[in-house]
């Protein structure tokens, strides 16, 4: 029997083990199966070329527990003595102190840096024994024993059969992994699709009413998984049997992508388009990534770009070392070949489904639109590829590519200035006069209500040359696409102040909200009151809600113009009757102000070139008194104005009219123009 001390040049390499790599310590369970994996690929390699003559026979890797025990077992190739020695004892492990120390935050870069596999298993154990006869002819059969300290012992055993069986003698922290239900779980997270079958106790069945162990092994992986078959020999039903097991609660894929590259690096995989639902981060991390059929994780930032993070599937790369840490991700040059290789593939993709089958891309396209945008907006590359397929649709839910519908807007909506315009809409129902308005002038108007699309607005307004987005409720239509320069008659400023004083002032409070009130004349048969918001402030408060950092246009109240139409029927009676009502109650108030802003404007222009200190203080008095006498002076005037508007039932119905087609007549106000809408009839 030998006794000796692990070759380390750090006193005792376990308890490391134990406190970095205890956050993750589950993974004990992969590395032993996969290094009894790698030990039973190895055989079947010496077989095939004849350096191995014996039976190869059953290859199953076999996983069972025992009372307070683990055991991993193989019929691999199997250790002597001397390869103990070299392989366990000696561990590689100069300068172990400032390696602790780079590497104290990530445990995975721990193991997979120093090839540490199976002391992963003392992060759950009190002692670990390695039972192993090699393949080699005459070989001896030993025993390796370790109880966490750098003391071990090999002795020679008794084993009839090649390979090796690791027991773990599990510790009180570790108990959980003694249950069935534990290793179960871990073995499907991790071992699913193995190359050599992996057994974990026997299959069971019902009899007499309950569950009784059958002879027949219970075999827990699929060790020629989907993508390690060739794409000629499957059928759709294959990738969608495939899609059910890996997500059993999901709806049918759209689509799929099989990837197999030899050059210049290995990756195989299947990639699925899933159906959406609106929220962009729930369906994150869905992709698994293997390292030759070991699973290593499903978060596979930095080796897929960001927005294909959003598909579902397999990827499975030699090239990807198991342990793998972010920091490796995001510097290893083969990781970034495979993420512009993955995008290339996934726009090909698209492509040739638009080209070949256009009808089946459209049918598609609003469960796609979530990709292509979320691609669009976050890699240049992709745009760059996706504006060819990319659409647009319009109300009528009709589809274009960008190019096809520049074509089609560029006669009509073309503005005095060479700008095109895009008119849009986020909601068809609530702005439904206003895209109506619009066709009537023969525009088009596209729909745009992805929870991307405010984005994807400002971002094509930059690719796409001389051109707006303008959505169809931002301002009057006339207004949207200005052809050429007004010439009509604006309404007079007295008459523009006193309508828009009588309807300010039976304008409803509302919070965080703020009416601007215009006039224009829109024509006598356009609408007599129309709202509109301008585009550029509800653009910015709704990125606010998307981008950090724009929160102070989230805070700002929702600017609205109120924009009464001069020419209309109804807004000349308002005026007219206003007119009646008010002029001679207005006319001294107005006579009044008149003489104040004389002698205001005299005593300015008598100060305009003086210096603060050289004016007198009695006339700098007397202009704050002037001051305050024509702001008292104003606010009796709007006074006369809102105590003619409150008998006016007409000036409160266009205003609750104009508030109901935006949806912002609501509570009390509603209840009280439904009241007055049964006088009025």
């Amino acid at each position: 029997m030998q006794k000796g001390n692990i070759g380390v040049t750090t006193e005792n390499i376990f308890p490391v083990i134990k406190k970095f790599l205890y956050s993750d310590h589950e993974i004990f369970l992969r590395e032993l199966i996969s290094n009894a994996v790698d030990a039973t690929q190895k055989l079947k390699t010496l077989a095939s070329i004849g350096e191995f003559k014996g039976e190869v026979g059953d290859l199953t890797v076999h996983v069972s527990l025992g009372k307070d025990t683990i055991t991993v077992s193989d019929r691999g190739i199997g250790l002597t003595a001397e390869e103990i020695d070299k392989y366990i004892n000696q561990i590689a492990f100069s300068g172990a102190n400032d390696f602790l120390e780079k590497y104290k935050d990530d445990a995975n870069a721990i193991i997979g840096h120093f090839g540490l596999g199976f002391y992963s298993a003392f992060m759950v154990s009190k002692k670990v024994e390695i039972i192993t006869k090699s393949h080699k002819e005459g070989a001896q059969a030993v025993k390796w024993s370790c109880d966490g300290s750098p003391e071990f012992t090999i002795e020679d055993t008794d084993k009839v059969d090649r390979g090796t069986d690791i027991v773990l003698y599990i510790d009180d922290e570790s108990k959980e992994f003694l249950e069935e239900s534990r290793i179960s779980s871990l073995l499907k997270k991790y071992c699913s699709f193995l190359p050599v079958p992996v057994a974990f106790g026997k299959k069971k069945e019902w009899k007499d009413g309950k569950q009784v162990e059958t002879d027949e092994d219970n075999i827990i992986n699929d060790s020629n998984p989907l993508w390690t078959l060739k794409p000629s020999d499957l059928k759709d039903e294959d990738y969608k049997k495939f899609y059910r097991d890996l997500y059993p609660m999901s709806d049918e894929p759209l689509f799929w992508i099989h990837l197999n590259v030899d050059y210049p690096f290995h990756l195989t995989g299947i990639l699925y388009f899933p159906k959406v639902k609106s929220n962009i981060e729930l369906n994150k991390n869905k992709i698994q990534l293997y390292s030759n059929q070991v699973y290593v994780t499903d978060s596979v930032e930095g080796i897929v770009p960001d927005f294909l993070t959003l598909l579902h599937g397999v990827l499975d790369s030699p090239d990807i070392p198991l342990n793998v840490s972010r920091s490796y991700l995001q510097s290893d040059a083969n990781v970034k070949k495979i993420s512009t290789y993955i995008t290339k593939k996934v726009s090909d993709r698209l492509q040739s489904i638009f080209k070949n089958d256009r009808k089946q891309f459209e049918e598609k396209w609003n469960d796609l639109k979530i990709f292509i945008n979320y691609g669009m907006l976050t890699q240049e590359d992709f745009y760059d590829r996706a504006k060819d397929f990319a659409l647009f649709t319009d109300t009528d839910g009709k589809y274009y590519t960008f190019d096809e519908y520049q074509k089609l807007i560029k006669g009509d909506q073309t503005d005095k200035d060479g700008s095109l315009i895009y008119l849009y809409t986020n909601h068809k129902d609530e702005q439904f006069s206003y895209i109506e308005a619009a066709k009537n002038k023969g525009y088009s108007v596209l729909l745009m209500d992805g929870q991307l699309d405010i984005a994807v607005v400002s971002m094509l307004e930059q690719k796409f040359e001389k051109s707006r987005f303008t959505r169809v409720d931002s301002d009057i239509i006339d207004n949207l696409i200005v052809k050429e320069d007004k010439k009509g008659e604006a309404l007079e400023a007295g008459k523009q102040e006193a309508l828009s004083a009588v309807f300010k002032s039976q304008l409803p409070k509302m919070d965080k909200v703020e009416f601007n009130i215009t006039t224009e004349a829109m024509g006598e048969n356009a609408s007599p009151v129309m709202i509109t918001q301008s585009e550029y402030m509800r653009r910015m408060k709704e990125m606010a809600n998307i981008q950090s950092g724009m929160s102070f246009y989230g805070e700002m109240p929702d600017m609205f113009n109120l924009v009464l139409n001069s020419d209309h029927k109804l807004v000349k009676e308002v005026l007219a009757d206003e007119e009646k009502e008010c002029d001679s109650v207005l006319a001294p108030i107005q006579q009044e102000m008149t003489d104040v802003d004389k002698r205001r404007n005299k005593l300015k222009d008598k100060q305009k070139d003086k210096k603060d200190e050289e004016i007198p203080t009695a006339e700098k008095d007397e202009v704050n008194e002037l001051d305050k006498k024509w702001d008292e002076l104003k606010a009796k005037k709007n006074e006369v104005f809102a105590g003619y508007a409150v008998k006016n039932k007409v000036v409160r119905q266009l205003i609750d009219l104009a508030l109901l087609q935006n949806g912002m007549l609501r509570g009390e106000a509603l209840n009280n123009f439904v009241k007055r809408s049964i006088e009025l009839i």
